[in-house]
C-alpha cells in the first residue's frame, strides 16, 4: 500500500495557521482560566466554544465524525475523548483539555493537563510534568532534521520507564483537515519514517498513564480510559518546521521558552 501523502506548507500557509494556533491557545487558556472545583465540565466546553467563535473562528472538535462538542474533556483515567457534559470536578482531579480551532480553513490544535486545585498526590503531579516534558522533547527531536520517528524515540526516552506510555494513539499532521499525515508515534520503532523538512506541520501529543499501556473505548464510542484505571495526561502542541528552526504554532511565544532550555532555536519573527 502507498505511504499517505504528507501536506508540506508555504511560509504563507504556515503564517495563516498561526492565526489559527493562536486562537486555540486562547481558547485553552480561557478555560485554565476557569478550572476549579464544582464547575462542570459543560460549563468549560462552553467558555472554549465562545473564545473560538468570538475570534472569527470555527471549533474543530464540534461536529467532526458527529463529536458533540468543542473540546474534549479527559478526567482522571479517560486519557482522551472525553465528552463533556454534566460531571463536576473535584479537588484533585486530573484533567486533560483537547481544543481545535479553524480559520480560514485551517487547523490549530493543542492540548494541556491541569490538576484541579492541589494534586491527591506526588504521582499526579509527576504525571502532568513528566507527560508535558515528554512533549516538549518530542517536539525538540524535530530540529534535528532527522527522521520523524526520532519523535517517538525522544518521548520514550523523557518518560524514562516512569509512566505507562499510551499505545494506539498518535500525534498527526496537521493543515487544511485537522487530521492528515504523517502518523507521529509517541514511542521508539524500527521504522524509521518520513523525513524531517521545512514545511512540515504536525501535532505532537504524547498520552501517559500511571500504570499500563492498554486503553478501552467506552459505549459513547469516543472515551478512551485506562484498562486498569489508572490516571492518564495528554499534552499537545501544533509544530511547523521552519528552514531556520521549529514554531510552536499553538504557544503564544511560539515555543521559544520551553525549546531555548533544549538548545532549539526559534526564529526572531516567529514571536
Amino acid at each position: 500500500m502507498a505511504r499517505e501523502r504528507i501536506e508540506f506548507k508555504t511560509p504563507e500557509q504556515i503564517g495563516l495557521m498561526r492565526t489559527a494556533g493562536l486562537l486555540t491557545a486562547a481558547a485553552l487558556e480561557s478555560v485554565r482560566a476557569a478550572l476549579r472545583p464544582g464547575i462542570s465540565t459543560r460549563e468549560l466546553d462552553a467558555v472554549a466554544a465562545e473564545v473560538i467563535r468570538g475570534g472569527g473562528g470555527t471549533p474543530s472538535f464540534l461536529g467532526y465524525h458527529g463529536y458533540p462538542a468543542s473540546t474534549c474533556i479527559s478526567v482522571n483515567h479517560v486519557v482522551v475523548h472525553g465528552i463533556p457534559g454534566e460531571q463536576v470536578l473535584a479537588e484533585g482531579d486530573v484533567v486533560s483539555v483537547d481544543c481545535g480551532a479553524i480559520v480560514e480553513g485551517w487547523h490549530g490544535d493543542s492540548a494541556w493537563t491541569e490538576i484541579v486545585g492541589e494534586p491527591r498526590d506526588e504521582g499526579d503531579a509527576e504525571l502532568v510534568e513528566v507527560t508535558r516534558q515528554a512533549m516538549w522533547r518530542g517536539i525538540a527531536a524535530l530540529d534535528g532534521r532527522g527522521r520523524l520517528n526520532e519523535v517517538g524515540g525522544a518521548v520514550e526516552d523523557a518518560v524514562a520507564g516512569r509512566l505507562g506510555i499510551v499505545d494506539g494513539y498518535t500525534g498527526h499532521g496537521i493543515g487544511t483537515a485537522m487530521h492528515q499525515a504523517p502518523e507521529v508515534l509517541n514511542y521508539r520503532v524500527r521504522e524509521r519514517g518520513p523525513r524531517i523538512k521545512p514545511g512540515l506541520v504536525v501535532a505532537i501529543e504524547p498520552m501517559c498513564t500511571r500504570g499500563g499501556d492498554e486503553t478501552d473505548v467506552l459505549d459513547d464510542e469516543w472515551t478512551v480510559v485506562t484498562t486498569d484505571g489508572a490516571r492518564a495526561a495528554h499534552w499537545e502542541h501544533t509544530v511547523a518546521v521552519l528552514d531556520e528552526g521549529l514554531w510552536v504554532l499553538t504557544a503564544p511565544d511560539g515555543g521559544r521558552d520551553e525549546l531555548a532550555a533544549l538548545g532549539v532555536r526559534v526564529p526572531a519573527e516567529t514571536s
